[in-house]
């Protein structure tokens, strides 16, 4: 993810400054459930110091050097644990095993005053429940969907569009020459944030988001007349991931309630066969999934990252804790850390997108923030 390194990079050397030692955990929340308290030696490859030398030159690139898991230890599969911790008295329930005793035991040995937390929402409400249990904890936003309640703005979110735009620019020259209609499918599982933007952006014929369901008779039609009116005789649409198919097709604007009927990351070709079928024009399926987070984090979230970074170190100095760095009314503010877990950050339907024809409407920007919202 984009801004990762850079976030990594502001912490240690802000905590360097202040005297601090700075430990990494590999693969996040991984590495600490892996990590056995009582064979330090073999756990040492779930640690990685982290001090001036080793992250001077790591905001030059995108991702992790602590590389990433999606691990939710107070749900861990019983069947995957680790050796060490089959006969811990854990609680289990319906084969999910709650770690977390496990990990603030980790906390305590390792003698970690405070946690700093980077990543979306599951990352997040599980370091909220860490702060709630007493491992004061820090927590930074990042996810390119930009959905973690609380905040204007999460790392990667930018890249992410900008990478997106550039890719979608790019597929018009393929979409043009064979005359086809071209179906792009971008992350964005709850939230179509990402997907309206870079629709927006792009200047694209209609955008699918996850908040609303896809009327495939009405959207086919609506293609083939964006076909037909361009004289290069081709159209493109955007997906969210999460976007699903409605069961009602009469209806015009109801939220995405109906059960999704397709695997993660497939709903592209779902919509690309469904044109094709009903309207008898090939299309270009293309995901751009893990690109449009890949590469170089652009200024702006090079700039988030680092001062979250610099935010979280400047609090802890000050004797804080328990807090979610953030951008608010266009400033940089923190919350209290279980703010992520009191709502859910969706497009703004009503305002944004209209819902009849699939497109963006972005026709009052007056007071919003810089993302629309």
């Amino acid at each position: 993810m984009p801004g990762l390194n850079a976030c990594i990079k502001s912490v240690t050397l802000g905590a360097v400054a202040q005297g601090w030692e700075v430990i990494g955990f590999r693969r996040g929340f991984s590495g600490v459930l892996n990590y056995d308290i009582n064979d330090s030696d073999a756990s040492q490859f779930h640690l990685m110091r982290l001090d001036p030398d080793n992250v001077r030159i790591i905001n030059r690139v995108g991702g992790t050097i602590l590389h990433t898991s999606r691990t939710s230890p107070d749900r861990f599969p019983a069947t995957d644990l680790p050796a060490f911790l089959k006969d811990e008295a854990l609680l289990a329930v319906d084969g999910k095993v709650d770690c977390t005793p496990h990990l603030l035991k980790v906390f305590e040995v390792l003698q970690i005053d405070a946690l700093v937390a980077i990543g979306g929402d599951g990352t997040l409400n599980y370091a909220a429940r860490l702060q709630r249990e007493g491992m004061p904890t820090m927590m930074v936003p990042k996810t390119m969907d930009n959905d973690v309640f609380g905040t204007d703005y999460c790392i990667g979110f930018s890249t992410a569009v900008s990478r997106s735009v550039e890719f979608v620019s790019a597929l018009r020259t393929t979409a043009g020459s064979h005359e086809r209609i071209a179906v792009v499918e971008l992350f964005g599982r709850n939230s179509g944030e990402t997907a309206l933007i870079t629709g927006h952006l792009a200047d694209v014929d209609r955008v699918l988001i996850a908040e609303v369901p896809i009327d495939m008779a009405k959207v086919a039609a609506l293609l083939e007349k964006d076909r037909g009116d361009n004289p290069a005789n081709y159209a493109i649409v955007i997906v969210s991931e999460g976007a699903r198919l409605a069961q009602n097709a009469t209806q015009e604007h109801v939220l995405a309630e109906t059960p999704r009927v397709h695997k993660p990351g497939s709903i592209g070709s779902v919509v690309g066969d469904e044109i094709t079928r009903r309207t008898g024009i090939d299309t270009i399926t293309q995901n751009l999934g893990y690109l449009m987070r890949s590469g170089v984090p652009d200024a702006l979230d090079l700039m988030v990252a680092s001062s979250y970074g610099t935010m979280v170190i400047q609090l802890l100095a000050d004797g804080e804790q328990g807090l979610m760095m953030a951008v608010r009314d266009g400033k940089y503010a923190h919350v209290p850390s279980n703010t992520c877990t009191h709502g859910k950050r969706r497009v703004d339907v009503d305002s944004f997108y209209d819902s009849v024809s699939y497109r963006p409407r972005i026709s009052r920007v007056l007071a919003k923030p810089m993302f629309l919202y």
